[in-house]
């Protein structure tokens, strides 16, 4: 595998800064609602972000990943039918270990994995049938494989895959509705890095 133009490419003391666009994708899995039954939908959503990696050996790597996202909820199959609940906005910071298999090649792959806590605010009831809307805020794992390739230098093009493992509670209406699911959303990323 060729090696990057400077011949240096990532190694132990490199931190890397990344500015993505990500679609963050909830799959609502193993949702339910009680009191009137149905499931659970919450809406994709594109962000930027940003994220930084430090390399403790060349091949090795801690990753902070910051970005918050907007996504409307709903129920649906419920005995009122499909129920507009409300919209939230979500903060998942999550920190990862990652293996970069080449990190001294113009592609170089990782995978990583590590942990989040996502965290829910500025939550609307959507009114009506909602009117008032909390979300529980909850730890979860994460697993990532991703990729660099040089462009030039210092600079890099990314493509990266996370699968955010992370469930949560919300009280509809003070508790009188409850709602759980797993929302654990597929996050996918293209972006721009800057080796440091």
């Amino acid at each position: 595998m060729a090696q990057t133009a400077d011949g240096v490419g990532k190694q132990a003391g490199s931190i890397l800064v990344r500015a993505r666009l990500i679609d963050v994708i909830p799959e609502d899995s193993t949702s339910s609602i009680s009191a009137i039954g149905g499931h659970v939908n919450a809406t994709d959503s594109f962000t930027p972000e940003v994220d930084f990696s430090y390399f403790l050996t060349d091949n090795i790597a801690l990753e902070l990943i910051a970005a918050t996202t907007r996504h409307s909820i709903s129920g649906g199959g419920t005995a009122l039918g499909p129920v507009q609940v409300g919209s939230t906005w979500v903060l998942p910071p999550a920190l990862t270990v990652q293996y970069h298999f080449m990190p001294k090649g113009i592609f170089s792959p990782y995978v990583g994995a590590g942990v989040n806590y996502t965290i829910f605010y500025d939550t609307t009831a959507a009114g009506g049938t909602v009117n008032k809307l909390s979300l529980e805020d909850n730890w979860g794992g994460v697993l990532q494989a991703g990729a660099d390739f040089e462009l030039s230098g210092r600079w890099f093009a990314n493509v990266d895959v996370k699968q955010i493992f992370v469930d949560t509670k919300a009280k509809l209406n003070a508790g009188a509705i409850t709602a759980k699911t797993a929302l654990n959303p597929t996050v996918v990323s293209l972006g721009i890095g800057y080796r440091f």
